[in-house]
C-alpha cells in the first residue's frame, strides 16, 4: 500500500463518517456542518488523484455554494434550529431501503466489469474543459444561474411575507 493509498482510504473514512453524520443527526445546522466535512473530504480525495481542477470545483459549487444556499435557506425561513421531535421516524425502513439499494448497485457492478481493467481516456485539461463550457454549455449554464437566482428570490418573499404586502389604510379598507 503505498502513501496515497492510506491517504485516499483515510479521507474515503472520513467522507463515510461524515456522511453517516449527516443523515443522523437531528440537528439542521449541524447536519449542514457534517455535510462541509464529508464534501471537504471528497474534495481532498479529488486532490490525492491528482484532480486539482475537480477539486476546487468541488469545493467552490458544492461547499462554497450548496453548503451555504443550505444554512442561508434555513436562516431565512427561521426553520427550528435545535433538535425537532416531529421529525423522528424509525430509521429500519430507510436502513433497509438503503442497504438493498448498496447490495444491489454492488452486484450489478461486479456483474458488469468481473474485476476486468477498463481503459481510460486520456486526460483533458483545462483548456479543453473551459472550451467546452464556455462554448458548447453556456446557455444551460445561464439558464441554470437565473433559475437559482429565482429560486433565492422566491425564498426571500416566502419567508418574509411583509415583504409582498403593502402597507397603508388603502390596502385595508380593500378588504
Amino acid at each position: 500500500m503505498t502513501g496515497a493509498d492510506v491517504l485516499l482510504l483515510a479521507l474515503g473514512t472520513v467522507a463515510v463518517g461524515a456522511g453517516l453524520l449527516v443523515v443522523t443527526t437531528r440537528h439542521l445546522v449541524r447536519a449542514g456542518l457534517h455535510l462541509v466535512v464529508c464534501l471537504g473530504a471528497v474534495a481532498g480525495m479529488y486532490l490525492v488523484l491528482t484532480a486539482e481542477l475537480v477539486a476546487w470545483v468541488q469545493v467552490l459549487i458544492y461547499v462554497g455554494a450548496v453548503v451555504v444556499l443550505l444554512l442561508f435557506a434555513v436562516m431565512l425561513t427561521r426553520a427550528p434550529i435545535g433538535a425537532s421531535d416531529d421529525l423522528d421516524r424509525p430509521g429500519w425502513p430507510a436502513v433497509l431501503v438503503g442497504g438493498g439499494a448498496g447490495l444491489g448497485l454492488s452486484a450489478l457492478l461486479v456483474d458488469a466489469f468481473r474485476w476486468t481493467r477498463v481503459e481510460l481516456p486520456a486526460a483533458g485539461t483545462a483548456e479543453r474543459l473551459g472550451e467546452q463550457v464556455f462554448r458548447s454549455w453556456v446557455l444551460p449554464f445561464e439558464v441554470l444561474s437565473v433559475l437559482l437566482l429565482a429560486a433565492l428570490v422566491g425564498a426571500v418573499v416566502l419567508a418574509r411575507p411583509e415583504i409582498g404586502r403593502r402597507a397603508g389604510p388603502e390596502r385595508e379598507g380593500r378588504r
